[in-house]
């Protein structure tokens, strides 16, 4: 099967082990995009008996991806969760652009589970283009009434120490 080794790394690229999941994260759309692997197509046929269909070393890194929670949260009054109906719900699209979501327009968001509402991922062959994708494409995701984090994603992306990959955990 398929799982997630997790790892913090330092400012001298030192990395620590912090946990071992067996399952597929909510982050995997960035590793398919880097590898061109279907993980999860790939789990399933594993799970029915096939055999893993490459090696480590078939594995070739392509570009730069990078993904983020669209949250109903707001950022502003301490990500405070923004449950309700989504009147309005414009999915950006384009090279480069995947959005993984099971929202839409008319869907209520509970008050009591998971704020996720969607998974936006830029795929480019360098972070500033991956950047520049991402900003493109907030610019173009529509979600209404309801508060998300889309304005402290495009706030976080104009800042240089973001841009620069400046930053540690306690950024925010």
């Amino acid at each position: 099967s398929a799982g997630t080794v997790e790892f913090l790394m330092d400012a001298k690229q030192n990395f620590y082990l912090m946990e071992v999941n067996t399952r597929v994260q909510v982050e995997h759309p960035v590793t398919e995009l880097v590898t061109g692997v279907d993980i999860v197509k790939t789990q399933i046929r594993i799970a029915a008996g096939e055999k893993l269909p490459f090696a480590q070393k078939d594995i070739k890194l392509n570009g730069h991806a990078m993904e983020l929670r669209i949250n109903a949260e707001d950022p502003a009054r301490d990500f405070a969760p923004s449950p309700g109906r989504i009147d309005q719900f414009d999915v950006p699209g384009g090279l480069g652009v995947r959005v993984d979501t099971h929202c839409r327009t008319g869907y209520r968001i509970p008050p009591n589970y998971d704020s996720m509402i969607a998974k936006l991922i830029a795929h480019q062959p360098t972070r500033d283009e991956a950047i520049a994708t991402l900003l493109r494409a907030l610019g173009e995701f529509h979600i209404s009434p309801v508060k998300t984090t889309i304005p402290l994603h495009q706030q976080l992306l104009r800042n240089g120490n973001v841009v620069k990959s400046e930053v540690d955990i306690n950024f925010v």
